[in-house]
């Protein structure tokens, strides 16, 4: 069998390409094991409502020749470049037969499917023009009798649309990104679908062993039928790459234990809502402590053209901003080597040429502000500054986001993993972090708040709340982080 191209280009057009389609080809050992999944209930055939290169067909014919059950295929797709891909790769013209080039969820096929398997395409929210986000979101509506948040991507609708095509007793294998379980849309479609399926099965991967390497995208399999829901669920995590135990796994039953392979967990369904289908099992008691009882937290500032507003020391000087209207500020996660920002490292920064310097003109009328300030914002005028989306809300147009200074920040997604930093330099944080702002300012409190927010134990549980990254990033969102468990007895043994 020739086998469709797995290599994904790391960077550049061609990776922009997939970016705009939301194309990342299956691999076989992935799609082997869903198809397994999704044919185990008997049927016949296995509609992919997003062809692609065909790696769902190719692993049905897999599957089929390992059974030695007919199965028939029939699908969707949008690009015919992708089916022509199918075709050189391998899949023969009767095999594509039943294949219809036609948008899946807003011109969805007029009967229901026992088996379906699919990658859908990742295009998020913001790269999808306005009317087809207005589209999506009546669609959401209409099917699942609630309004999905707008930051849902097409993947969340593709699943809501295979998920009512789905014949009684069918069964939906879908790959996807781990916002579809950790996303601010999770709470309201996880509560539809539980409430209608049967959730039989959950794999996720460990970051060695991602289906997608080099790709920040934490990959999840989620295996529903259409029958009466109940509270138990398998859990899985694939700890080894290419390992043919998680088709064996599917195949049997879930009968196989994969071990060494495969790590398998029975869980309660309202236990892992609470928690994210996408981590692992917690036992932390829901009514203990957490950091919304100590802190709040607000997001970094948002200048809405970071390089306009935010400036390098030389820029600042060439152009006479004086000081009293430049604030220090920190804007990317990567330019803090440690757990704290003090003096020395806004130094450095300023030495390699990175901007520490945000305008803030405070609203001050542009008639009243210096000769060189206003230069600038002329300039700014020039390049259309004032008429991008965020800026086009503000009057004036250069008025900053004002945030006290923050005894601690947040970095919440970078290079090196999320951490809390503590804000020695007195700088105010881009959107890179998060503002930690503690309910008590006095020093002996925030030293040892301080204790416990650099604790490992305190960061271990940062998993329990953030959207995770195909690499072992997590990103976390403010009200996510305000519901961060804090280990009980750390609290009591720094005296808080």
């Amino acid at each position: 069998m020739t086998h469709y191209k797995e290599k994904l280009p790391a960077a550049g057009p061609e990776r922009e390409a997939l970016r705009q389609k939301g194309q990342f080809w299956t691999p076989a050992w992935v799609a082997e094991a869903m198809a397994a999944y999704a044919l185990g209930g008997g049927a016949g055939e296995l509609f992919d409502p997003a062809v692609g290169e065909g790696a769902f067909f190719r692993a049905a014919r897999a599957i089929e020749a390992e059974t030695g059950r007919q199965v028939t295929l029939s699908g969707r797709e949008v690009d015919p470049e992708a089916l022509a891909g199918a075709s050189r790769n391998g899949l023969p013209e009767s095999d594509l037969s039943r294949v219809e080039l036609a948008d899946f969820v807003l011109q969805p096929p007029d009967r229901k499917f026992q088996a379906i398997a699919a990658n859908p395409p990742y295009i998020r929210h913001h790269r999808l023009p306005a009317e087809v986000k207005a589209r999506l979101k009546a669609l959401g509506a209409n099917l699942t009798g609630r309004m999905l948040d707008g930051r849902a991507g097409l993947h969340l609708y593709f699943l809501v649309r295979a998920l009512a095509l789905l014949e009684e007793g069918g069964r939906l294998a879908f790959i996807v990104p781990a916002d579809t379980c950790e996303g601010v849309f999770a709470p309201s479609l996880w509560d539809w679908i539980a409430r209608r399926f049967h959730l039989d099965a959950v794999v996720t991967f460990t970051p060695e062993a991602s289906p997608f390497p080099g790709v920040d995208i934490n990959a999840v399999i989620l295996m529903i039928r259409n029958s009466r829901p109940e509270n138990r669920f398998l859990w899985v995590r694939c700890l080894r790459p290419q390992t043919p135990a998680l088709k064996a796994w599917a195949l049997s039953g879930f009968q196989d234990a994969g071990e060494g392979h495969l790590d398998i967990h029975k869980r309660s369904t309202d236990e892992a809502l609470s928690t994210g289908l996408s981590r692992p099992p917690t036992q932390t008691c829901p009514d203990g402590p957490v950091l919304g009882d100590y802190v709040r937290i607000l997001r970094g500032i948002a200048t809405g053209a970071n390089e306009f507003f935010f400036l390098t020391v030389r820029q600042a000087e060439e152009r006479g901003i004086p000081g009293e209207y430049l604030a220090r500020a920190i804007g990317r996660t990567r330019d803090l080597s440690g757990d704290e920002v003090t003096a020395g490292d806004l130094h450095a920064l300023d030495a390699a040429g990175r901007p520490t310097r945000l305008l803030n003109l405070k609203g001050i009328p542009a008639d009243r502000l210096p000769a060189p300030v206003q230069t600038y914002l002329r300039l700014g005028e020039a390049e259309g500054i004032p008429q991008r989306a965020l800026i086009s809300t503000r009057k004036p147009w250069y008025k900053m986001e004002t945030r006290p200074v923050p005894p601690f920040l947040f970095a919440y997604l970078g290079c090196r993993s999320a951490r809390f930093v503590r804000n020695r330099a007195g700088v105010l944080p881009l959107t890179g972090f998060l503002c930690v702002y503690p309910l008590c300012q006095d020093e002996d409190y925030l030293e040892r708040l301080w204790q416990v927010l650099c604790h490992p134990q305190t960061a271990a549980n940062l998993a329990r709340v953030g959207k995770s990254y195909g690499s072992g990033a997590i990103k976390v969102e403010p009200r996510a982080l305000e519901r961060l468990p804090l280990p009980e007895p750390i609290l009591k043994e720094v005296g808080l």
